[in-house]
């Protein structure tokens, strides 16, 4: 396993560099200018010198090396500089956003806890509910219960996060106000009643984000359960004078929570996306917010950045996958 895993991240490397070449290339075919937005009242010459100063002027490969020195060099000798005092990185350039003339990755680091609040939360909240609502709609097939959580999975498949998350608002806060309809990323928890606060205000984007979730993991865990419900082994473990309980809680539920795993891990890069569309809808002040605030201004090293963060996260839950595939199917042995 442990050859399995190094061969893997070392396959990761050029992959994202594939990636990262393919962002690139991508941002440098769309349409839009960086100098759109300056007033018309700006000379042109002045415009020339804006745009020799962001880079512009010079080739692609040159822009893309930069970029590269910058992201995989200079930013972990920040990191190293911050966490141990040291001065790696005193005097280079960093990837600079076209937007706020600040270090894209400062940006991102003060962004990503509101993300990870919402994000992290839903995802457990859904996880939470989506498996044992899977288990028990695969123990009791064709009951009451499974037929209500197949329409509601159905429902949570087919509602996009954009109409639930505007349903919700006119239901729960305009209608209702149980909650806000605005998400207040500058509240502090400091004691209880501000740690309500922040539990009401979690409560939309949270309940919008893990609808979906809940509706996948939830049908995966019942066709995984089904599908391992009827296998000789099960038969055997009853006729072994096993009680119900240790044979679907224990021996039914590790084969079936295989394909599971995968789903989870896979998934946590794809809730991020979802969490772009929710961080509009409730004014989230997140990463989602800042990708399409960057895509809107043209800012070209944030969505450049910001997307291939986003790809990272999905080729390292891929691996974190395969592992745990490994270890939870001992049939599967890698090395």
């Amino acid at each position: 396993m442990l050859t399995f895993t190094i061969r893997r991240l070392v396959l990761s490397v050029p992959t994202l560099l594939f990636i990262s070449l393919v962002i690139f290339l991508l941002l440098e075919l769309a349409p839009g200018d960086p100098m759109a937005q300056v007033p018309l009242t700006v000379p042109p010459e002045v415009k020339e010198k804006m745009r020799e100063a962001l880079g512009l002027g010079q080739p692609a490969h040159i822009r893309f090396w930069k970029w590269i020195v910058q992201f995989f060099w200079i930013e972990p000798q920040v990191l190293i500089d911050h966490y141990f005092g040291t001065s790696f990185s005193a005097g280079d350039l960093r990837v600079i956003s076209w937007q706020t003339r600040s270090p894209v990755m400062d940006i991102v680091v003060q962004r990503m806890p509101q993300t990870l609040w919402v994000v992290g939360t839903a995802y457990l909240v859904a996880i939470a509910i989506a498996l044992p609502i899977g288990i028990y709609s695969a123990y009791r097939q064709y009951s009451w219960f499974d037929q209500v959580g197949t329409f509601v999975s159905m429902v949570g498949f087919s509602v996009p996060p954009f109409f639930s998350g505007v349903l919700v608002i006119v239901i729960f806060s305009v209608q209702l106000g149980w909650f806000p309809s605005i998400y207040d990323t500058t509240h502090v928890v400091n004691s209880w009643d501000s740690f309500v606060k922040q539990l009401q205000q979690m409560v939309m984007p949270v309940m919008v984000l893990a609808l979906q979730i809940t509706a996948q993991l939830s049908r995966f865990m019942r066709a995984s359960m089904l599908d391992n419900l009827n296998q000789d082994y099960v038969r055997t473990a009853r006729a072994k004078g096993l009680s119900e309980y240790v044979v679907v809680m224990v021996h039914v539920l590790r084969n079936s929570m295989i394909p599971v795993v995968t789903v989870i891990a896979l998934g946590i890069p794809a809730i991020f996306g979802g969490a772009i569309i929710t961080e509009q809808v409730f004014k989230v002040n997140g990463i989602g917010q800042l990708l399409i605030g960057a895509i809107e201004a043209n800012d070209l090293p944030m969505v450049q950045t910001l997307t291939f963060i986003f790809a990272v996260l999905i080729v390292l839950f891929n691996l974190i996958a395969d592992v745990l595939y490994g270890i939870l199917d001992p049939r599967i042995r890698y090395d």
